[in-house]
């Protein structure tokens, strides 16, 4: 079995390979937070490449066994969760249901789809980690119904403070399979960007609500 870290640097290599991750510090992205980033991250494009989407899934449960043991059931957060989380499910041969951003406006208005009794263990699955608030949520719902929520798995996080305090202050283990400083690491391994731009990509996640000031007194 590969270490956590050669597997977070494979990951992040098949991120940079297919493009699900872009860096543009010279062209940022604008968040929907009205963050300014240099980063855009859309994992939702490793379900069209059946051998890193086989990778992933075969990551998440090994460290998901490794980390948390094998649960009861496991969970997807719509909408980036719903298929990866289906495939672990798969692989696991355990029962699978997702957890809606918000409750249906129409029926039984429930949030979590699938069938999901109290008492059970639930692994959830996610695809990104930004801050923590939408996977927090879901967790939250989970607990709701009565589940024993064993931790949170993600394809990759940004890994700001505020998620990791987040996750601390809910009393949810996680782990993210690959994460912005090993996809640093292999984006300068490669030649992708240089040590400049290394170092103005570092900035931003330390203070990505003002990562343009800060770059620009840097």
């Amino acid at each position: 079995m590969q270490s956590n870290r050669e597997s977070a640097l494979k990951v992040a290599e098949f991120l940079l390979q297919i493009k699900a991750v872009r860096l543009s510090p010279e062209k940022p992205f604008t968040w929907a937070s009205g963050w300014t980033s240099p980063i855009y991250c859309d994992n939702r494009i490793t379900l069209s490449h059946p051998s890193i989407r086989t990778y992933i899934r075969q990551q998440f449960v090994e460290q998901i066994q490794e980390k948390f043991g094998k649960p009861n059931v496991i969970a997807g957060v719509a909408t980036g969760g719903i298929a990866q989380g289906a495939l672990v499910a798969q692989e696991m041969g355990l029962p699978f249901v997702y957890v809606r951003s918000a409750g249906k406006g129409h029926g039984l208005g429930k949030r979590i789809e699938g069938e999901l009794s109290s008492g059970q263990s639930v692994v959830v699955i996610e695809d990104l980690i930004s801050t923590g608030m939408s996977s927090l949520s879901a967790v939250e719902a989970l607990r709701d119904a009565g589940a024993d929520v064993k931790g949170l798995a993600a394809i990759f996080t940004y890994g700001f403070d505020r998620a990791t305090e987040s996750f601390d202050n809910a009393n949810c283990r996680w782990f993210a399979l690959s994460d912005y400083a090993h996809l640093l690491d292999k984006a300068l391994q490669s030649g992708y960007i240089d040590e400049v731009v290394m170092e103005s990509l570092e900035l931003w996640r330390t203070a990505p609500d003002n990562w343009k000031k800060a770059a620009h007194e840097h």
